[in-house]
């Protein structure tokens, strides 16, 4: 990294190229230490980065929460535990806002997701080489340390959503029930191929719209990071020029961080927001 010479491309590619674990061109398993071995590995290949930053924070999470949950009757009540009941009564209202059935799984479903969503997005603020530097002295060739800017993520997470949904569907209107919705909405039953063609595909397109709307939003945000800091890659003494973009750069990393406070957040929200509706959807007779 910073011992060795880099082409602007061949730093953004190390820092979009995730630890993947898999089977080598020689055929040991082993790290790819190439993002050319990393795409060799095929689909059963494990971003190790990922698993582990998501393992992290959800462990943290629930830390945090368990701790603020245990100090209810320690006496008056701390900053944490004031910030977790603002937490769940806010979560609960935007459950109330959007959910119209009763089932208690959701509320805690939805709070799960907004703040395991919104922890992983907020790597995304850590200066974009201080853990991959850390990482590379360690030995470990690349390390992405925002989860949601790894597709398999996010498609993880659609896709759990997803079988809820379905779970719930098949739950709340039977086998019968469901597979009429499927096939008799909009057009009755002269219109059955139509009608599962159109159903088929908003179905469908619930988990993909899900996945993809929060990959492609961090993942934007962290290539502009990675754009941004290559401005300071540029610094070659004390010039006029050099001394102006190292400047813009940090005037924009600061920007572009303080704007994609709003980002994270609004990820989150969102991502929680559409699984409530969702199984709101699943619970109704017709939607």
């Amino acid at each position: 990294m910073s011992s060795e010479a880099h082409t602007s491309a061949e730093y953004i590619k190390h820092h979009l190229q995730n630890l993947t674990y898999g089977q080598l061109p020689d055929g040991a398993w082993g790290v790819a230490h190439t993002p050319e071995e990393a795409k060799a590995m095929g689909f059963w290949a494990l971003n190790l980065d990922t698993v582990i930053m998501s393992l992290l924070l959800g462990v943290i999470l629930m830390f945090v929460f368990r701790r603020a949950a245990t100090s209810t009757a320690t006496g008056a009540p701390s900053g944490l535990l004031n910030f977790c009941e603002w937490a769940v009564e806010f979560v609960d209202s935007s459950v109330r806002g959007s959910f119209t059935a009763k089932n208690d799984m959701v509320a805690p479903l939805a709070l799960t997701i907004f703040f395991w969503v919104f922890s992983m997005n907020l790597m995304d603020l850590l200066p974009i080489d201080y853990v991959p530097l850390l990482m590379h002295e360690l030995g470990v060739p690349f390390f992405k340390v925002v989860p949601s800017t790894d597709p398999n993520a996010t498609f993880g997470m659609a896709i759990g959503v997803f079988l809820l949904v379905l779970y719930y569907s098949v739950k709340m209107k039977g086998v019968g029930g469901f597979v009429g919705e499927l096939t008799l909405q909009p057009f009755g039953k002269w219109g059955m191929p139509v009608n599962f063609l159109l159903e088929g595909v908003n179905l469908i397109a619930k988990p993909i719209s899900l996945a993809l709307r929060l990959f492609g939003n961090m993942y934007a945000g962290e290539m502009i990071f990675i754009l941004i800091a290559l401005m300071g890659g540029t610094w070659a003494g004390v010039t006029l020029g050099s001394t102006t973009l190292y400047g813009s750069q940090i005037l924009l990393s600061l920007g572009w961080a303080i704007f994609h406070i709003l980002i994270v957040t609004l990820q989150a929200f969102i991502f929680m927001t559409l699984t409530v509706v969702y199984l709101d959807m699943a619970h109704q007779e017709h939607h």
